[in-house]
């Protein structure tokens, strides 16, 4: 009879996350990419991986921030130095795993970009055009750049917590010759249990029915952005 009973919970939370993915792509609170409408994505192929920033920086309050690339609304925390260099190198490597890019990687960009920031001794440049000029420089057909907003790591462990992990970032591919954004993608979000948030049952599966680091989470996001990504860029080079 117990057993009669859990093998019926098991099948309908399967069930119900069949219905879920079909609804609402795997029911992540993530904003999917957005290619522009025009041929851009079919033709890149040299990518810089400027990588990400963070919007607030270690000892700043946390606030609520306009993304400096679109002016989209995110509620920002301080975000270290260490997690910013643990998350670009976490974006090249899935960048090299998707095996079609001709990568600049972070640290070959960082030299170039604080250069030409320096030389903006004036402050006219904004973000967006300083990302033009590393692209140029480069000869790239496309700059991947972004900004973390928030990482808050969960206070307890595996199966029982205070607080849950809590990541949100974005990112953004920029052609250089116009600074247009060709793609975007946006990943915001704080784990809930299985009981607060039934239909978030896709990341309870991913996470193995764990409360997740902020590392794990935010690299089940990064995954699923890049992956989405080279998906959109494939699918106009097929058009």
């Amino acid at each position: 009879m117990g057993g009669t009973a859990l093998g019926k919970s098991r099948l309908f939370l399967w069930s119900l996350f069949g219905a879920c993915f079909l609804l609402n792509g795997g029911c992540y609170k993530a904003t999917s990419p957005s290619p522009d409408e025009d041929s851009s994505l079919r033709f890149v192929t040299k990518v810089v991986v400027v990588g990400f920033r963070a919007a607030r920086s270690p000892g700043e309050k946390p606030e609520v921030v306009l993304d400096p690339l679109t002016g989209a609304v995110f509620s920002a925390g301080p975000v270290s130095e260490a997690v910013v260099g643990e998350m670009n190198e976490s974006l090249f490597k899935q960048m090299v795993a998707q095996e079609r890019y001709q990568l600049i990687s972070p640290n070959q960009a960082k030299g170039v970009l604080s250069g030409i920031a320096g030389l903006d001794t004036s402050m006219k440049k904004g973000p967006l055009e300083i990302l033009q000029k590393v692209g140029k420089r480069f000869g790239a057909d496309a700059v991947l750049a972004g900004y973390i907003y928030r990482w808050r790591e969960r206070e307890g462990g595996d199966y029982a917590v205070k607080r849950p992990a809590s990541i949100a970032f974005a990112l953004y591919l920029i052609r250089p010759g116009d600074g247009a954004i060709v793609w975007k993608g946006r990943f915001d979000k704080t784990q809930r249990s299985l009981s607060e948030n039934i239909f978030d049952v896709g990341t309870f599966i991913d996470g193995g029915g764990k409360w997740m680091t902020a590392y794990r989470l935010a690299m089940l996001g990064l995954k699923k952005i890049v992956t989405e990504m080279s998906e959109s860029i494939r699918e106009r080079e097929g058009q």
